[in-house]
C-alpha cells in the first residue's frame, strides 16, 4: 500500500497492515466538548463562536446523512474550509465500512442514534477542572464495556474523535503525565503560546499525581472514554486510533491505568505527521513502541481550494479522517488518487 506510510516501529506497522488488509473494519466516532474551545484564538472550528458546540454532532450527522440536522450547513472554518468529516464520509462509503457514534460529553446531542456515555461536557481547564474524578472513572469503566462489544464485531476497530479545542486539553494531559509535548492545530499558525498558558494555569491547580485526577483536571471527557474503549477492544482485535496528537494523550493516559499497547496503531494524515509545530512521532515513541500509519492523501492536487488548504496547513485532521482513509485503503485497496476524486465529487454535492 504505497499510499500508507509508517512512522516509528516499521516492522510492527507492516505487520498491522498485513493483519488487517482486506479484513472487516468498523468505525466509531467519539464526539465530545470542552469549554476550553471557547477561549478566543484556540480553535477555528465553526463559522461563529456560537457554532463551536455543534462541531461534534454536525460531524456525526454529516458522516451518516451527507448533511447536518443540528445546523443548516456542514461544519466549516470561518472562511469556508470543509470539516474533515467530508474525508471520513467519503472513505467509509467507498469501502462500505459501518460506523457508530459515541456521545462522550457533547454539549449538544446528535440527531441520530448513538451510544450515550452519560457524561457532562468538559469545563474550561484554564479556570476549573475539566470534569470530576468520578466522571473520569465512569468514562473509563463505560468505555471498557463499549470496547468489548465493538471489538468483538470486527477485525479492526477504528476510533476517531470530534472535539473542538481538544489539542489543548490533550497537551494538558500529556504534560500532566510527564510527556514533553508539542500538539498540532487546525490552523497554519499554531497558537502554541496560548495553549501553553492555558495548560500552565490548569497545572497550577494540580495537587495530585493520580492519573484520574490529572485527566479530570487537565483533560476532557473524550480522552478517558477512548482510553477505556482501547483497553478492552485491543485485547480481542486490532485497533486503529484515528487522529493526531490527541490520540497520543489517549495512549499516555491508557498506559497509566494499565493498558499495555498490544494490537494498536495510530492512523493519521500526512498533514499532521509533517506538522513541524508538533512532535507526534516523538511523543508516541516515548509512550509506546507502536507504529503510526500515515495516509498520504493528495488533497494538494485538488482543483478545489478548500481541499487544497489541507495541504497548506489548515485543519489537517479530525473526525477520524486519516484513520478512515487508511481503513478504506486497507479494506478495499482504494488508493489516494481515487479517494481524491471521490472526495471532490462529495464536496460538489454540498456546495
Amino acid at each position: 500500500m504505497h499510499d500508507i506510510g509508517i512512522l516509528g516501529n516499521e516492522r510492527a506497522g507492516a505487520e498491522f497492515v498485513e493483519r488487517t488488509a482486506q479484513k472487516r473494519f468498523a468505525f466509531s466516532l467519539v464526539i465530545s466538548y470542552t469549554e476550553t474551545s471557547e477561549v478566543p484564538g484556540i480553535t477555528v472550528a465553526g463559522e461563529h463562536p456560537d457554532l463551536i458546540k455543534f462541531t461534534g454532532p454536525a460531524d456525526a450527522e454529516f458522516i451518516h446523512y451527507g448533511h447536518c440536522k443540528s445546523i443548516s450547513v456542514i461544519p466549516m472554518t470561518p472562511d469556508g474550509k470543509p470539516t474533515p468529516a467530508l474525508l471520513t464520509k467519503t472513505a467509509l462509503e467507498a469501502a462500505s465500512i459501518p460506523s457508530v457514534v459515541i456521545n462522550a460529553g457533547s454539549k449538544v446531542p446528535p440527531k441520530l442514534p448513538y451510544i450515550d456515555m452519560g457524561l457532562a461536557h468538559g469545563r474550561n481547564i484554564s479556570r476549573e477542572n475539566a470534569l470530576s474524578p468520578e466522571d473520569a472513572r465512569r468514562a473509563v469503566e463505560y468505555g471498557r464495556i463499549v470496547g468489548r462489544f465493538l471489538g468483538a464485531t470486527t477485525d479492526c476497530l477504528v476510533i476517531g474523535e470530534s472535539i473542538p479545542g481538544g489539542t489543548t486539553t490533550a497537551l494538558g494531559v500529556l504534560e500532566g503525565l510527564g510527556v514533553k509535548a508539542l500538539v498540532s492545530s487546525s490552523m497554519p499558525e499554531n497558537p502554541v503560546q496560548l495553549k501553553a498558558e492555558i495548560v500552565r494555569k490548569a497545572m497550577s491547580r494540580m495537587q495530585s499525581s493520580d492519573p484520574f485526577d490529572i485527566v479530570a483536571g487537565l483533560g476532557d471527557p473524550m480522552i478517558p472514554t477512548v482510553a477505556g474503549i482501547l483497553s478492552t477492544a485491543s485485547e480481542i482485535t486490532n485497533v486503529l486510533l484515528a487522529g493526531g496528537t490527541q490520540m497520543a494523550a489517549v495512549l499516555r493516559f491508557a498506559k497509566s491505568i494499565g493498558y499495555g499497547g498490544r494490537n494498536t496503531a495510530i492512523g493519521t494524515t500526512s498533514y499532521v505527521a509533517e506538522d513541524r509545530t508538533a512532535n507526534l512521532a516523538e511523543m508516541v515513541a516515548e509512550i509506546f513502541d507502536i507504529p503510526i500509519l500515515v495516509a498520504r492523501l493528495r488533497l494538494g492536487q485538488s482543483e478545489i481550494p478548500g481541499l487544497r488548504a489541507y495541504a497548506e496547513g489548515f485543519v489537517k485532521e479530525g473526525a477520524g479522517a486519516g484513520g478512515a482513509s487508511i481503513a478504506c485503503m486497507l479494506k478495499a485497496g482504494i488508493g489516494a488518487e481515487k479517494l481524491l476524486s471521490l472526495t471532490e465529487a462529495e464536496y460538489k454535492k454540498i456546495t
